[in-house]
């Protein structure tokens, strides 16, 4: 009997309804994507506000997915909605509780754009699923079955923590990652989103070609960028030291960066509107600045909300920002997901 099958056999009530908010996460970097110790990747990330996945789980006479009317003009939803209908099934499946539900997707992050919204969707649709029916499984393990984390963790870790975390990279059995470190993030530091909405990152079969094409990760770069993480970004957030815990993330996607770069046209960002805007505000302020993941959302992280939209302004006067860019100003995530519950009803066994 499997764990999920197992867990729901000792179930008697649910909830009427369940809202799940999953949020988004940046990916700051891998530590090393060739696994020269064993061990493939291992990643830094930070989950943000804004781009939540928000989905609600109620009875239905029948399994149906719903689009929400707010998301009618954000590309991707019928990938959504599938994606939906197949982790439904599955759960269905893996626990033998089959009773019809609706889903309603209400609000999602633009796909294939570095917020890790596969892995939202995933853990928005297992965690609310359980909740109806008052299972108790963990994070790493519904992300398990419902195949996501082979590469990074943060997204899984972010789920139920929020904040900054460093994973340790995906077991040689395929497991889920180990989160190593965790930090709460300074709720003043800003984060500026850059996005370009006219493309995607890479994704799927792509993004696999892509990775196989690559040289060989040489070890002296996984050791700097460990060095890096390990000894300047961590303990300047947990001491709130802006300027090297900037300069620390700045240089490991730098290194990271250049080492993707024949993936992306030779260039460490995926658009290059993005990275003209993020090598300008380099060049004027001290910000830890990148792409997450394939992007071509770039970002740069800035001492205060003050800052942030000064340089925003000087941008836009300068012509450093093209007008086909959009620019959002958040904060860091450090609660995690939020799951909201309807009255229980309760089941006769």
């Amino acid at each position: 009997m499997s764990f999920l099958r197992s867990a729901a056999a000792s179930t008697r009530h649910h909830a009427r309804s369940v809202t799940v908010d999953a949020p988004a996460r940046l990916h700051l970097g891998f530590l090393d994507p060739n696994g020269s110790l064993g061990r493939r990747f291992a990643s830094l990330g930070l989950v943000i506000e804004g781009f939540e996945a928000r989905l609600a789980v109620s009875a239905a006479a029948r399994n149906a997915v719903e689009i929400g009317a707010g998301l009618g003009t954000v590309p991707g939803q019928d990938e959504n909605r599938e994606r939906i209908a197949r982790y439904l099934d599955l759960l269905q499946r893996e626990t033998g509780l089959d009773t019809p539900l609706s889903l309603r997707l209400n609000a999602a992050p633009p796909p294939h754009s570095g917020f890790g919204s596969g892995t939202q969707l995933a853990l928005a649709v297992g965690r609310a699923f359980c909740t109806w029916h008052g299972l108790e499984v963990p994070t790493r393990r519904l992300a398990a079955i419902l195949g996501r984390g082979k590469r990074s963790g943060v997204g899984i870790a972010g789920f139920d923590r929020g904040g900054l975390l460093l994973d340790g990279g995906p077991g040689a059995d395929g497991s889920a990652a180990p989160l190593l470190a965790h930090a709460t993030f300074p709720a003043e530091w800003t984060v500026m989103l850059v996005l370009d909405e006219r493309m995607d990152g890479l994704c799927g079969a792509a993004e696999r070609v892509a990775m196989d094409a690559l040289a060989p990760f040489p070890r002296a770069l996984a050791a700097d960028l460990s060095h890096q993480v390990l000894m300047r970004v961590l303990p300047a957030v947990i001491e709130r030291d802006f300027e090297p815990f900037a300069a620390g993330v700045s240089h490991v996607q730098r290194l990271i960066g250049d080492y993707f770069a024949p993936a992306q046209g030779g260039s460490m960002y995926t658009s290059a509107a993005v990275g003209h805007m993020l090598e300008w505000l380099r060049g004027i302020e001290a910000a830890a600045i990148g792409q997450s993941s394939w992007g071509p959302t770039g970002f740069a992280i800035l001492r205060s909300r003050a800052v942030a939209e000064r340089v925003l302004a000087a941008a836009r006067a300068a012509g450093a920002l093209d007008p086909a860019l959009r620019v959002v100003l958040t904060t860091a995530n450090n609660r995690g997901a939020r799951v909201g519950l309807g009255a229980p009803a309760l089941q006769r066994a």
